[in-house]
């Protein structure tokens, strides 16, 4: 076979950028203080060379000798430089990101410390993967400037009309910068929900299995894993036959969620394995004593249907009585490992595919961060990419979902992804997704001052995905509340500054047990006696805590809320009082939400808070076929090259269908099982 070309940068991202939001770059603008030393001209210079090239070195400045600190709110806590200045130049910077994300934001400090010491200056490049932490970084690096040399410096954003080429070309390492060798069967790159399940499964399977991981240890896998027919399913069919799911209507509806935009045979692939992965994974963890797996046995009240269906697809592994306290499903996957003889590397990056003459993919290479040194790793049989999507690299999501940025606040817990298992096989010839989807839930919330963005630092509101009233920034209600979470998002984003408000009283406890909400949102047991992610006493707890953080704003009138939230009072009271007349009818006729989701506002206390979206991941990857093997622009695989999870593509399209409980993680899991038998047969 001829090996394929290369994408060309030049034409993927003339594509896929077209419409997309202008990336940011950072440059330094001065201005001189009242009383400042420097003079008027040169401060206009200064201000003209930043806005024309985006920089303005520190060295041409004076200071006052001395050590100064500046600290800015970064991704999960505030950012603190510390920079040392002589007359001329600045002598020594000390960064603390010890509050950030360990392996995003935690692991920048001491790069970009050097980067600003050597360009004597705060105008240095963001790290693509940890945007937030970089941005606040430069923020008090400017901050110190400005102390020690008496003259404002701050840093603003230029845009570039979407141009940022974020794919680049694949890095050349020479022969003698490959300091070591590996030699393996199965190469399973990245470990998390699927590279957990392929390694296992590819070690039952008789192969001999290598994990390149780059944190120090993997990730512990999502909870929450969507199968149908499963044995715990089908021995629930007699008591609840609601929970029997019609494949083909199934098929039908996640054909609906993704507007055309997916691979049916893929999702067929995960309807006719994904009971068996789910059988297999409940033997594995029930064999320990230590784990049984429950069926998130819920459909929501089908008395009386909403707009959108759901499937009792869930399944939720839980912590026996007898098991001991130090017990995880990352320790017991380990053990597994561990009997199985898999090897590992750990706090090893890949770098770039390696492929033959052919085209066929033979390996990676990969750098230790421990010291650096490259790694050369081959894999007889095939490379198994389990290495996540792209949702830390804001350069990557502002070209292909700027959309997702404007809804999403800045909150810590999430995917640590930044998109390098993607551009590696897009290097090797890969055909990516042709739209771009994110998970999505609006379970984050925003001070009243404030509004969606990835630049904004939020909370988590676990409350945010109940049905209550919902209103935008003018006080209005908008859609249907009730329904697949990114529906409420995508509404949302069609409201002023792509923000708006929950609305509750003292009646919602009573209310969210009357929603009867299937998934992770629900806040009580299912019907089948399974038990939800979280209860709702742990959930007002929280809410609590962010009444008291000055989240969710409580009052006693609806005037005070409004007033609270900065919102139009009168309007606010015309669409509550409107609200309440719906519900009190019986039916929704202005949105068509269900009449049992229809609860009235209208006991004090009243609660309010401005919601926005949580970003998990997102979900379009390098398109693969049901054999798991990634596909070249003519649809021919690419030999050796296999991958499941989020940096794969073709399953979801516009919108991720949350109304199936576990979908993303069970297609990841069941992929990766089923990559790794056909691997390791070979």
């Amino acid at each position: 076979m001829a090996k394929k070309q290369p994408i060309s940068r030049r034409d993927f991202i003339k594509g896929m950028a077209a419409g997309a939001a202008s990336v940011v770059t950072l440059g330094v603008l001065q201005a001189c203080e009242a009383g400042g030393s420097t003079t008027t001209a040169a401060s206009s210079a200064a201000s003209s060379a930043a806005s024309s090239s985006g920089t303005t070195a520190a060295s041409s400045m004076s200071y006052t000798p001395g050590t100064y600190s500046a600290s800015a709110a970064g991704i999960a806590s505030d950012v603190t430089v510390t920079m040392t200045f002589d007359e001329t130049s600045i002598t020594d910077v000390q960064i603390d990101v010890s509050g950030e994300t360990a392996d995003i934001g935690g692991a920048i400090g001491d790069d970009m410390a050097q980067a600003i010491l050597d360009a004597q200056s705060c105008d240095v490049d963001v790290v693509s993967s940890a945007t937030v932490t970089s941005n606040a970084i430069k923020t008090a690096a400017a901050d110190c400037i400005s102390q020690a040399s008496g003259t404002t410096v701050t840093v603003s954003e230029e845009e570039d009309n979407g141009s940022s080429d974020w794919l680049g070309e694949a890095p050349e390492i020479s022969e003698d910068e490959i300091t070591e060798t590996l030699d393996t069967e199965v190469l399973v790159v990245g470990c998390g929900s699927g590279g957990w399940i392929t390694a296992m499964t590819a070690a039952e399977e008789g192969a001999k299995v290598l994990v390149v991981e780059k944190k120090e240890s993997p990730t512990g896998p999502r909870e929450d894993i969507g199968s149908i027919n499963s044995k715990l399913q089908k021995e629930s069919f007699e008591e609840y036959p609601e929970f029997e799911i019609d494949k083909m209507e199934a098929l039908q509806d996640i054909v609906r969620y993704g507007a055309g935009y997916v691979n049916s045979d893929l999702i067929r692939c995960w309807e006719d394995n994904s009971g068996e992965m789910v059988d297999w994974l409940t033997e594995l963890l029930e064999g320990t004593g230590n784990w049984y797996m429950s069926l998130e046995g819920g459909v929501g009240d089908t008395s009386d249907p909403g707009r959108d269906k759901a499937y009792a697809t869930g399944h939720s592994p839980h912590l026996t009585d007898d098991a001991p306290e130090d017990t995880t499903l990352n320790s017991t996957f380990q053990a597994h490992c561990d009997d199985l003889g898999v090897e590992w590397k750990l706090s090893t990056a890949l770098v770039k595919l390696e492929q033959d003459d052919s085209g066929k993919v033979t390996g990676i290479i990969a750098q230790d961060l421990s010291d650096n040194h490259y790694v050369r790793v081959n894999a007889s049989k095939g490379v198994i990419m389990c290495t996540g999507g792209y949702a830390t690299n804001t350069e990557m999501m502002k070209a292909l979902q700027p959309q997702t940025l404007e809804m999403k606040v800045n909150y810590s817990k999430g995917s640590t992804c930044d998109g390098s298992g993607i551009k590696a096989m897009l290097w090797a010839g890969a055909k990516f997704s042709p739209v771009h989807a994110s998970m999505m839930f609006n379970r984050c919330c925003v001070k009243p001052e404030d509004t969606a963005g990835y630049e904004t630092t939020g909370e988590w509101f676990w409350f945010g995905e109940q049905p209550f009233l919902k209103v935008n920034l003018n006080g209005e209600r908008f859609c249907n509340e009730s329904g697949p979470y990114e529906f409420m998002l995508h509404s949302m984003w069609m409201q002023p500054y792509h923000t708006y408000c929950d609305i509750f009283d003292a009646n919602c406890e009573q209310y969210a047990e009357q929603f009867d909400e299937v998934g992770c949102c629900r806040l009580f047991a299912f019907p089948n006696g399974a038990l939800s992610n979280r209860t709702f006493e742990a959930c007002w707890e929280s809410n609590e805590e962010l009444i008291e953080a000055g989240y969710i704003q409580k009052a006693d009138t609806l005037e005070e809320l409004a007033e609270k939230l900065n919102i139009p009072a009168e309007t606010f009271v015309a669409t509550v009082e409107r609200y309440n007349e719906l519900c009190a009818a019986g039916e929704d006729t202005d949105y068509g939400k269900e009449t049992h989701r229809m609860t009235p506002v209208d006991t004090a206390p009243f609660y309010g808070v401005r919601t926005a979206a949580w970003h998990l991941t997102t979900l379009s990857g390098c398109l693969i076929n049901t054999d798991m093997q990634v596909i070249q622009e003519d649809g021919t695989p690419i030999e050796g090259l296999y991958a499941t999870g989020d940096c794969s593509g073709g399953f979801f399209g516009d919108t991720y269908p949350n109304l199936f409980t576990g979908l993303a993680c069970g297609r990841t899991m069941t992929f990766g099982r089923r990559a790794a038998k056909i691997v390791a047969a070979l």
